[in-house]
């Protein structure tokens, strides 16, 4: 009796712990694994982009080594284009997305977002041309206007909801579509404060006019696959404790108040 008893305890033990290696939230598998993988689309100034060398740098990016730090694991970035980031989180290509994503009803139906660790807004880059009759996002919601912003982002959403009676085009990156609008081709580009303010300090960008005022409210945030529940803990408790002893407002000075890092980068 008392050996049968053994037996199913022991055959429990075994089966809990199976069940808990299956389900393990993917900060436990990066620990197992020693490296943390992280999708990422490099191409959102100041927070993910590539340096001359090939690096991929940004605040956000600081962010995540300073996770990986924390963790005790490698780093290793996943570079994708913007749409493919969810579909990757799901197909298991990476642990978490790291790549500036807001947190918005309808991704949030697709996956779980950690606290958010800075917000923004959209903004709007204008040609010079309309500097007398656009003075904010309300004017250009005109037919006649041509409106360009970044596939898969929330600019483009922005965009569609915003300025419905507006022509809109898409781009792969949110460069192509400033470009568009600096040659004169568009009126004007949707995209995230940060982002905006920095691209206008391009040359070839100069004679673009900003509407600095947001008019959307958006929290960034790392995504994780539907019910990591561990994960999201630890990965909040984490922002916390950076928020508290100084890490996060050191990154933060480094990325938006200094202008060091521009020099690493191709304008």
């Amino acid at each position: 009796m008392i050996k049968r008893y053994l037996s199913r305890l022991l055959l429990g033990i075994v089966m809990f712990s199976h069940g808990y290696l299956v389900h393990a939230g993917a900060i436990d598998e990066a620990v197992r694994r020693g490296v943390l993988k992280v999708g990422t689309n490099p191409a959102y100034v100041p927070f993910e982009m590539t340096d001359r060398n090939g690096r991929v740098i940004g605040f956000e990016i600081d962010l995540l080594r300073e996770m990986s730090k924390a963790l005790g694991v490698q780093l290793e970035l996943v570079a994708v284009p913007y749409t493919d980031l969810i579909p990757g989180l799901l197909a298991s290509r990476f642990d978490l997305i790291g790549s500036g994503m807001t947190v918005t009803q309808e991704r949030n139906l697709t996956l779980n977002f950690s606290d958010s660790f800075i917000i923004v807004g959209q903004t709007v880059l204008l040609h010079p041309r309309w500097a007398d009759k656009v003075h904010s996002i309300e004017d250009l919601n005109e037919a006649g206007f041509q409106i360009v912003a970044a596939e898969g982002t929330t600019g483009e959403a922005a965009a569609k909801r915003f300025l419905g009676a507006a022509r809109l085009r898409s781009f792969p990156t949110p460069e192509e579509a400033v470009r568009h609008v600096a040659q004169g081709k568009a009126d004007a580009f949707i995209h995230d404060a940060p982002y905006n303010l920095i691209a206008i300090t391009k040359p070839q960008n100069s004679a673009l006019l900003a509407l600095e005022q947001p008019f959307t409210y958006e929290p960034l945030a790392f995504g994780v696959k539907k019910g990591d529940y561990d994960s999201l803990n630890w990965i909040n408790h984490f922002l916390n404790q950076v928020a508290q002893d100084g890490t996060y407002d050191r990154l933060h000075d480094k990325w938006f108040k200094d202008t060091d890092w521009m020099a690493d980068i191709d304008w």
